[in-house]
């Protein structure tokens, strides 16, 4: 008798977990937000950045984007990151199906203090974003990483292999180097790597069918740079090869 409850209890837990499964919520993309607030992020490339990813969330384009695919909605979260252990959920899982949960997003984006202000781990930042791709209380057949930077990975874990455990779990990594002067640069050979930020970009960031670099020529363009990143990212087709973008 006791083995039967027993079985009977485990048939119950199991059969709950596969009605909660089919109940999550279907969307058309899982995409995480990554922005490097590293030190080499000055105060003013902080705002512009800030300011860049509200702007890109809440554009007509994007949201018309949104809304043209199969379940006419994506969810979002946004992810401060800096050294090695400085990973932060800024804002948990949203969906956004309207310019009203666009905007809503935004706003919490720009409302949001800076968490970190130390050296740049690009493949702790690709880490903790795939940790929060596997918590996310939605699916999606598409899921995403899109990570900003100014510079080169110099702490943490290696940036390739970050990059590969998030591929292997069937996640795509984007990004989007943000170019410096290397007359402006205080740290040239982090920001200004041999053959360039968008190669680095290239060579070790990205990965994945159809993944891709968007370059932000500075910080003013980054807005501009988002939101054909975004774009891209939304109505993303298999067939399309790993490229850079401009």
């Amino acid at each position: 008798m006791r083995t039967t409850r027993c079985t009977l209890a485990i048939a119950a837990v199991l059969l709950a977990q596969i009605a909660s499964a089919r109940a999550a919520e279907q969307v058309d993309l899982l995409l995480a937000l990554a922005m490097d607030v590293s030190r080499s992020m000055e105060h003013p490339k902080f705002v512009l950045q800030r300011q860049g990813y509200a702007a890109a969330v809440t554009d007509p384009q994007v949201l018309k984007a949104i809304t043209a695919g199969p379940h006419q909605k994506i969810a979002l979260c946004f992810i401060d990151w800096s050294g090695g252990a400085e990973q932060k959920l800024i804002i948990d899982w949203n969906v956004i199906d309207s310019s009203e949960s666009a905007q809503r997003f935004g706003d919490l984006i720009l409302a949001a203090p800076r968490s970190f202000n130390d050296r740049t781990s690009i493949g702790g930042g690709i880490a903790f974003a795939a940790a929060q791709i596997a918590r996310a209380p939605y699916e999606s057949d598409r899921q995403t990483i899109d990570v900003s930077g100014d510079g080169t990975n110099n702490a943490g874990r290696d940036v390739q292999f970050a990059r590969d455990q998030a591929v292997a779990k069937g996640i795509n990594v984007n990004g989007i180097p943000i170019l410096t002067d290397i007359r402006e640069s205080r740290t040239p050979e982090h920001t200004n790597p041999p053959g360039g930020l968008e190669k680095y970009y290239r060579d070790n960031v990205i990965g994945g069918p159809g993944s891709f670099v968007m370059v932000a020529d500075d910080f003013s363009s980054f807005g501009r740079a988002m939101v054909k990143k975004l774009i891209a990212e939304i109505a993303w087709a298999p067939g399309r090869h790993t490229a850079s973008v401009r």
